[in-house]
């Protein structure tokens, strides 16, 4: 009986902890700003690689997702917008897929017409990134390819939006 009891506590916890982490804005910049974001190759979904220290001189949004997340498939579409308004202004967004394989992946980005590059992330990366302990979290990295703002769980598209605009105008 005890370890019944034991496996549900844990199993609550970690429901609210998820729970907790994935719901509305959470932007965490303190610790962060003009820290250097981590350099990484990874590969495309379509072949070839991505360095992420080839993107300086642009606005990064660096979003860490899965396929099976919920909040990822909602912020979406809102990327996508982003990234066809402001893409000319100097927008780069990179999709970093934790999914275990690619398969999904690729159904994934053909259903949402993702315009971004998308590239299959590993735990080294997220590790680099301070730990991918729920999805999405995402990057906002300056011109500069300094970090700016951390947003973890779902976060409304207007956030993204003013703080995108904002890192354009610097």
């Amino acid at each position: 009986m005890g370890l019944v009891v034991a496996v549900a506590v844990t199993a609550v916890l970690a429901g609210f902890y998820f729970y907790h982490h994935s719901r509305g804005p959470r932007s965490n910049s303190a610790g962060l700003q003009h820290r250097v974001a981590p350099d990484f190759t990874l590969p495309l979904l379509e072949g070839g690689q991505v360095r992420l220290s080839s993107s300086r001189g642009k606005v990064v949004l660096l979003d860490f997702w899965a396929t099976w997340c919920v909040p990822c498939r909602e912020e979406t579409p809102h990327f996508v917008e982003l990234q066809r308004k402001y893409g000319d202004r100097g927008l780069q967004i990179i999709g970093v897929s934790m999914d275990d394989s690619p398969a999904p992946v690729h159904t994934f980005v053909q259903q949402f017409q993702v315009n971004y590059p998308v590239v299959m992330g590993t735990a080294d990366v997220g590790s680099a990134y301070g730990g991918v302990l729920g999805l999405p979290i995402a990057f906002l990295i300056d011109r500069e390819g300094h970090i700016r703002a951390k947003h973890m769980g779902a976060t409304d598209a207007s956030v993204f939006e003013k703080d995108i605009a904002s890192l354009l105008t610097e």
